[in-house]
């Protein structure tokens, strides 16, 4: 992988993670047509840009990690636990989906469900706004949908959008629920990766690292910025269409 590898991977890690459209589907999608293979020194690279993303994520929502929101935060940890414990008890059932005929019919069935939840979703002043307002049936309901993101191509943020917005969340709480939930989310994955391939980064051009780490986080960082910006004035409809779309290319050009 050189440095020019790195810059790709980093802006697609940053810009999809937190958007509804599954950046581990764009990260497989793009290291085929890189030709970058899945070894253990490209998976410490992942690991490395997904911690990027999670700084992202402190960062905007610096107010939100201090122990005066220790309610959020239980409510945050209820909603990791279904996809902590499916994930851990089928990982190896997980990595046999990695594969892109997978990832396209998910891009598909992804994007579907998004213009058929919009269709009936009423924007209503009942609805939540607020993140800390979430009741623990509503961040366990949450956790359930997005168990769902462990299907390649599905996405995590797209999942999670979905269950909150089935539960009674805005749009825009909906998105910053899905920010927050991704901080615990990723570090079990991400921490899981460095003490499984800690040996790896050794081997790893640090130079490389270092570019696809700044890079990531900060796409990541003005992705979360723009994307509740663009949520104030339009919906989810775009990134359904965008996903089958995507979805039937894949199939068009891999299978």
């Amino acid at each position: 992988m050189g440095i020019i590898d790195s810059i790709i991977l980093g802006i697609i890690e940053g810009f999809t993670e937190f958007l509804p459209i599954s950046s581990t589907g764009h990260l497989i999608v793009a290291s085929e047509f890189l030709k970058i293979d899945q070894t253990a020194v490209t998976k410490a690279y992942e690991v490395i840009i997904q911690f990027a993303a999670i700084l992202a994520v402190i960062l905007n929502y610096q107010d939100k990690f201090s122990i005066k929101k220790i309610e959020l935060w239980k409510k945050l940890t209820l909603a990791f636990i279904p996809i902590g414990t499916v994930g851990f008890l089928f990982s190896h059932q997980i990595k046999a989906m990695f594969d892109i005929k997978i990832v396209a019919i998910m891009f598909i069935v992804g994007g579907i469900v998004f213009l058929i939840a919009e269709k009936f979703y009423k924007e209503e002043k009942t609805l939540i706004d607020d993140v800390e307002k979430v009741s623990y049936r509503q961040a366990l309901y949450i956790g359930l949908a997005q168990v769902f993101a462990l299907i390649p191509g599905t996405s995590r943020a797209g999942s999670s959008i979905i269950g909150a917005m089935f539960v009674g969340l805005n749009r825009k709480a909906s998105a910053e629920f899905s920010f927050l939930l991704a901080f615990p989310v990723m570090c079990a994955t991400t921490g899981y990766d460095i003490l499984k391939h800690y040996k790896e980064f050794s081997d790893t051009n640090l130079i490389v690292l270092g570019v696809g780490f700044v890079v990531s986080f900060f796409i990541a960082y003005l992705t979360i910025k723009l994307f509740l910006k663009f949520l104030e004035k339009f919906t989810f409809v775009a990134f359904g269409i965008y996903r089958i779309i995507f979805g039937s290319l894949l199939l068009y050009w891999f299978v």
